[in-house]
């Protein structure tokens, strides 16, 4: 039986973020396993965080730069490491290599951080991005350097894998694509859900402390509900989503339509009432949740080439419409509001998308293969790895010596 340490970055939330829900779409499937598991992180403790016990997880709080983490891989003796983004396998990677060599190391990335990072830099610089500015930054050469360094790394959307196979020329042994995991859309699903006519609003969900999602609102506030609201002047927007800060709860203004909620205890359910998602995003990466909870919901969309990124391909139609000019978004959005037979297609194309790009079985199925292959054959995979040896053989004696050094100043 597979022992399977997972070191988060932060503790899930599942009802906070897509990164929460994505992994406890991962720790469900080790569950199938019955694989042992362990959850660790340095984080802090927060009020939305799963709870442990509820699903028969052990969780372990450890702390960075410091040796007890050392006590702690060596009595777990786990034969696979889960990173949960690159940050944690920068802390820990190079102690689980010293005392773990023999477990297979997984990044599950989330979505690519440098290309999130990078796209939000050239939007605030008002700049156009592009793959050059993306070599360039120091994040990246952070983010590929662990990519190398573990054995095998998890890409949540197709358009992530393609550039870091053509623009980083990483080999595809190194990479595992596996998007969103969710179980057919059925007819008897789509009969649970409530129609066009008894459907109102608008609504929007998003982790405030995320910015790609920060500046969705933003936008919404000063350029698109504005354009909706002349068109339909009894509508309402209602923004979800956790940790709303003072500069957000300020842009309440029910005399607008404009309602900023909060945290979402069930998300799903405020989805489902709603007629439409908006989700105008600027900047980011990865497959956004929102957009892919809507088409679980039977809501149709508007949102941009950068939302729909990861979720579309040339031969689908959107569930709803994608439009990148505000103007041309709000006008999609009223449209989608006011036209049933159009709304109804839109959901029907969000059941396609969901049914054919994120097939649960499918996808957990190659993965666990995936899993199982390189468990067989990990020095071989290894050694075919050189760029990923060297880094290894660096880090051990930079990283190490420097984790070594702050945890001696902390104890003066």
């Amino acid at each position: 039986m597979n022992h399977i340490l997972i070191i988060g970055f932060v503790w899930p939330e599942p009802n906070s973020s897509a990164a929460g829900s994505r992994m406890m779409q991962l720790i469900a499937l080790f569950k199938t396993q019955d694989w042992k598991i362990t959850f660790a992180s340095p984080a802090a403790e927060t009020e939305h965080m799963i709870s442990f016990e509820n699903i028969d997880v052990p969780k372990v709080t450890i702390k960075l730069n410091n040796s007890s983490f050392d006590e702690f891989i060596i009595e777990q003796q786990p034969n696979i490491v889960l990173f949960d983004r690159f940050m944690t396998e920068e802390q820990f990677g190079w102690r689980v290599t010293k005392y773990c060599p023999d477990a297979l190391k997984i990044l599950n990335t989330e979505d690519l951080h440098s290309l999130r990072k990078t796209r939000q830099e050239s939007f605030k610089s008002n700049t156009i991005f592009n793959s050059n500015k993306l070599l360039q930054n120091d994040i990246t050469k952070r983010e590929i350097a662990s990519i190398y360094r573990c054995d095998l790394s998890l890409i949540i959307s197709d358009f992530e894998i393609k550039l870091l196979k053509e623009t980083f020329k990483i080999d595809e042994d190194l990479l595992f694509y596996l998007p969103f995991l969710f179980k057919p859309i059925t007819t008897e699903t789509k009969k649970g859900w409530p129609e066009h006519k008894n459907r109102k609003h608008f609504v929007t969900i998003g982790n405030f402390r995320h910015e790609p999602n920060w500046n969705s609102v933003l936008h919404l506030k000063e350029t698109i509900w504005p354009l909706i609201r002349k068109e339909l002047p009894e509508s309402e927007l209602h923004i979800y989503g956790a940790y709303p800060p003072p500069k957000a709860t300020q842009l309440h203004n029910p005399k607008e339509g404009f309602h900023i909620k909060g945290w979402a205890k069930n998300s799903k359910e405020i989805m489902s009432q709603a007629r439409v998602c908006l989700a105008p995003l600027r900047f980011g990466a990865g497959i956004k949740g929102k957009l892919a909870e809507a088409m679980l919901c039977g809501t149709p969309s508007i949102t941009t080439s950068i939302g729909a990124e990861g979720m579309l391909d040339e031969e689908s139609d959107w569930n709803g419409f994608v439009a990148d000019d505000p103007l041309e978004f709000a006008k999609a959005a009223v449209r989608l509001h006011n036209n049933e037979t159009l709304w109804q297609q839109s959901q029907q194309n969000g059941i396609e998308i969901t049914n054919t790009r994120f097939q649960e079985k499918i996808f957990c199925n190659l993965f666990l293969d995936k899993v199982s292959k390189l468990q067989k054959n990990l020095n071989k995979h290894r050694t075919k790895n050189f760029i990923g040896s060297l880094l290894q053989h660096h880090t051990l004696r930079s990283t190490e010596f420097m984790s070594r050094w702050i945890e001696e100043k902390n104890k003066a």
